[in-house]
């Protein structure tokens, strides 16, 4: 079985068709002359080197056939080219390669929204971050919601996984534990709670319905599954945990893009003497829970 890169055993047969070639019988300048009496090498030196990079047994023997049986050979071994280096580059385009671009234009996203207000990106922006043009984004996403719903996807696989992975079957946690717990990882979670903020009133409202529903049922998925393990947890119903844990996202999701932060309104309170009150995401989030959790109605 042959296991070396594609590309280069590609190469090697393409070598080995080229020598193939019968020799015309023309009248060359000496360098010419030189070149066109070293193919034969060339074949040589290329079944050497595929038998001892693929352990292949050279057999010079297709030295010895006829023309025609060199020309059907010919034809095959720039088939296996094909073969071994187009077939999988049109794989990779339509697959792999377009999987590879989706995680740099999210990662690119992600890093811009880190920086910048939502407001402030714009799909040249991405491009020009990508170091594309605004036509090649164009070939993955048609806006930037499409992109932010994929990211917020990712987000919220980590953060329903880590409530379910901290809160096992099971378990007999304490309501002020199961606080501390889930503040933490909220906590941990902040910039998952920035995309919450802007999920239902502006990306929700710019993408696919395909698009839209694939998202959602992976949303239900998840915060169903743990809906029921906080159910247990809490000694109440399904419904109530629910809206237990919906409205632990909306609070998080607020104060994770608190006006507070932003660097416009504390020059406007700095103008006006206003001292923004002091802010501690896991405490308040904590204390949240701590209330919340206590009124399970």
């Amino acid at each position: 079985m042959l296991r070396k890169n594609k590309k280069t055993r590609a190469v090697g047969l393409f070598a080995i068709a080229l020598s193939l070639q019968p020799l015309p019988s023309l009248s060359l300048s000496p360098v010419a002359a030189f070149g066109v009496a070293t193919i034969p090498s060339v074949f040589l030196v290329t079944l050497c080197y595929l038998s001892k990079e693929y352990g292949i047994k050279s057999n010079l023997s297709i030295l010895k056939c006829g023309f025609s049986d060199r020309k059907l050979l010919i034809v095959k071994i720039l088939f296996l080219c094909y073969h071994f280096c187009m077939a999988d580059y049109i794989r990779a385009r339509s697959d792999e390669h377009k999987e590879e671009r989706l995680s740099q234009i999210k990662l690119a996203t992600a890093e811009l929204f880190s920086a910048f207000p939502y407001s402030e990106i714009t799909l040249t922006t991405i491009a020009e971050k990508l170091g594309w043009s605004r036509a090649n984004l164009y070939k993955y996403v048609t806006t930037k919601e499409e992109i932010f719903l994929e990211i917020c996807a990712e987000k919220m696989s980590a953060y329903y996984g880590a409530l379910l992975s901290a809160f096992p079957e099971g378990n007999n946690f304490t309501t002020e534990v199961i606080a501390e717990v889930w503040a933490g990882i909220v906590n941990a979670n902040q910039d998952y709670m920035r995309y919450v903020s802007y999920l239902n009133p502006v990306i929700e409202t710019n993408v696919t319905v395909e698009r839209l529903a694939i998202f959602k049922k992976k949303y239900y998925d998840l915060a169903n599954a743990f809906r029921d393990r906080l159910a247990k947890m809490l000694n109440t119903t399904e419904d109530k945990a629910y809206k237990i844990q919906l409205d632990v996202l909306f609070y998080a999701s607020a104060n994770a893009v608190c006006c507070y932060k932003n660097p416009l309104v504390q020059e406007a309170l700095k103008q006006i003497n206003i001292t923004p009150p002091p802010m501690d995401f896991y405490k308040d989030m904590k204390d949240f829970l701590k209330m919340r959790l206590a009124w399970k109605e």
